[in-house]
């Protein structure tokens, strides 16, 4: 059973990571891949592992805490919830504003994650609400509030672009180097695309940039 594993990025993807363990290149599914050892190639990291075996393959997934692990492994117990959707999950913001979002039943919030529809959301309230104690703290639920809120807004109040953006300042990210990357990839959008396509390529554009820096 692998816990974690600590090595450098070799190489990134949409939803990969290549860690270079002392020569051997693991392939880590996870969040934000275009976020992990701050974007930068070459970066040394620590990394927590899900260690997921299916009949056609052996699969890694990847997080950059505990709580994020934690949260994982919490997602896979509901019901409709596999590896992908929970990943994706975890892509919509820290381990505490989605603890705070299933704590307040934020149906609204639930649901713009990726994989997410309405009954799925209602099964992660119901089956998860009383087993986040360690989240649902005052410090907590105010680290998720703004989101929540801009959340609740609605796709026809702020956006796709408006989410991602929500989604970048929860991972983390300033203003404004979350609106450099929305000059980058705004003008790229043609008006069909999904929050969770926008958030990758805001990763994408921040990645890109911090080469150049």
């Amino acid at each position: 059973m692998i816990d974690f594993l600590r090595g450098t990025v070799a190489h990134r993807e949409t939803e990969y990571v290549v860690l270079d363990v002392r020569g051997v290149g693991y392939r880590v599914f996870c969040a934000n891949p275009y976020a992990v050892g701050a974007g930068k190639d070459g970066a040394e990291v620590t990394m927590y592992i899900h260690y997921h075996v299916r009949e056609d393959a052996h699969l890694l997934f990847g997080f950059s805490s505990r709580d994020e692990q934690s949260l994982f492994r919490l997602l896979l117990d509901v019901n409709g919830i596999g590896p992908k959707v929970a990943i994706g999950v975890l892509a919509g913001g820290r381990p505490e504003v989605i603890a705070a979002a299933i704590s307040q039943e934020n149906l609204s919030f639930l649901t713009k994650l990726p994989g997410i529809g309405k009954k799925t959301a209602q099964r992660m309230v119901l089956d998860l609400k009383d087993k986040l104690g360690a989240w649902t703290s005052a410090e907590a639920d105010s680290a998720g509030f703004g989101l929540l809120e801009i959340a609740a807004a609605g796709p026809t109040a702020i956006g796709a672009w408006g989410e991602a953006k929500a989604a970048l300042l929860a991972l983390g990210y300033t203003e404004a180097e979350a609106d450099r990357a929305g000059q980058t990839v705004k003008p790229k959008l043609k008006g069909d695309e999904t929050a969770d396509a926008v958030t990758k390529l805001a990763l994408q554009a921040l990645f890109q940039q911090s080469l150049m820096k």
